[in-house]
């Protein structure tokens, strides 16, 4: 009696960990995005609340990808290390 999913059911982990780390990209670009829409609002509208929001979720934004880019640096150095042994 088997336990758990197949084989074929199951990711690689090299592919969830990349997976992840695009998400973290993606989810930074556009946390970016909207927080430089919300600042430009802002600023037309002299609404200092709004340029506030937006740059703290441009800050986030900028934090993910930044997590991104560290995970891929990580797996990159992993996988160095593994072709050596």
């Amino acid at each position: 009696m088997r336990h758990g999913r197949d084989d074929a059911d199951r990711q690689p982990e090299d592919e969830e960990r990349t997976m992840s780390s695009t998400t973290d990209k993606i989810k930074g670009l556009a946390n970016e995005a909207v927080g430089n829409v919300k600042q430009g609002i802002g600023n037309v509208t002299d609404n200092d609340k709004l340029k506030a929001e937006g740059k703290a979720q441009e800050l986030k934004g900028e934090t993910q990808k930044t997590v991104g880019d560290a995970k891929d640096g990580v797996k990159n150095a992993a996988d160095t290390v593994k072709s050596k042994l």
